[in-house]
């Protein structure tokens, strides 16, 4: 539908505009012959008026042949026919504006002072149906640039969401390799162990299937599947394993990419805990501090010195995916002190405000 047309705002505003041009027509008509004010006014009124609708109508030539640089012969060609008929019929019903008024004894004479008039509102008719001609073109290029801008971005978060997702499917099959060689390792040596080890793993995927598909879950509903994760794993450790959960009240309403914790928690066990006789405590830590969000997994090392191994996969997967999501706006930082070693996420809040809270899941 015609831009214009297909909103009052615009039409209303589009009419108001024509005023002006209305004035100068009637003063042009009383300039360029020998009539009347009253004269003048009553062509130059209705004129005006049907020019401006029929401008209007150049909208759909402009549409139907776009601006393109091979394509000059049929551009002219397009829109001097459609300014000639249009100026044509705008002049036809001029005469006939003319001998109704001819009828009338305060207007004698009309279509004589018409027929000398006619060229002047030939030219005047062609050079507005141009302007609004050109007006269109524009109007036509600058919704083509926003559709083309409104494309890009669309195939921009395409590419992006298709990245995130693909990300995403890498953690489960990660984590379950892992899982199944711990029942494996169980089965033979004990068999309640490994039975209530795939009882806990089969909740952990049903919970990771659930998240994994929403764009952002609350902290909470994340930590919950770390917990689950931590369950799994505590069969296989007992004692060796210990949990604090250090996560404030506020970060846990705060939206975060899901599965974003899970890798943290899975390299803690595999390289801080199952790597010392004694185990240790794996601390999870959440803060909530103006605009960013940190969040923190700390677990023991071995304190000789030799670096956390095996971490190259989980972390370069979240930083990916942090980018992805944030760009910029969003860090990952490791460090290794007083044997532990730490990694830090600080994301930038944002987003739909997550549900009211529910209780932070406890830790296994």
């Amino acid at each position: 539908m015609h831009p214009i047309l297909a909103h009052r705002r615009r039409l209303i505003a589009y009419l108001l505009a024509w005023i002006p041009l209305t004035g100068l027509l009637v003063a042009l008509l009383i300039r360029s012959g020998p009539s009347p004010w009253e004269e003048a006014l009553a062509m130059g009124v209705p004129l005006g008026l049907l020019l401006a609708f029929m401008c209007l109508a150049s909208f759909y030539p402009t549409r139907s042949v776009p601006l393109a640089p091979l394509q000059v012969g049929r551009l002219v060609g397009v829109h001097a026919g459609a300014t000639a008929l249009s100026v044509g019929l705008w002049l036809l019903a001029a005469a006939n504006l003319a001998a109704m008024y001819g009828q009338l004894p305060l207007f004698a004479g009309i279509e004589e002072r018409f027929l000398g008039q006619a060229p002047v509102l030939a030219g005047v008719g062609a050079l507005l149906y141009l302007l609004a001609t050109a007006g269109h073109a524009l109007v036509l290029a600058v919704q083509a640039s926003e559709r083309h801008a409104r494309r890009a971005l669309e195939a921009e978060l395409a590419a992006r969401q298709a990245e995130l997702d693909a990300l995403r499917v890498q953690l489960n099959p990660h984590f379950l390799f892992n899982a199944l060689n711990s029942v494996s390792s169980l089965a033979s040596s004990e068999p309640e162990a490994a039975r209530e080890m795939c009882v806990r793993l089969a909740s952990f995927l049903r919970g990771s299937l659930r998240i994994a598909g929403p764009q952002a879950i609350p902290l909470r509903e994340e930590l919950a599947l770390a917990c689950d994760y931590l369950a799994v794993e505590q069969v296989r450790f007992g004692a060796r394993l210990r949990v604090q959960l250090e996560v404030a009240d506020d970060a846990a309403d705060v939206a975060v990419p899901p599965l974003v914790l899970q890798p943290l928690v899975e390299n803690a066990v595999t390289h801080g805990i199952a790597q010392q006789l004694e185990g240790g405590v794996i601390r999870i830590e959440g803060r909530h501090h103006g605009a960013r969000l940190t969040l923190a997994v700390e677990n023991p090392c071995p304190e000789d010195g030799s670096p956390q191994g095996g971490l190259g996969v989980g972390l370069a997967n979240i930083r990916r995916r942090l980018a992805a999501a944030f760009g910029d706006q969003a860090h990952l930082t490791a460090r290794r002190a007083a044997g532990h070693y730490r990694v830090e996420l600080s994301l930038p809040l944002g987003g739909a405000p997550v549900p009211p809270p529910g209780t932070l899941p406890s830790a296994p």
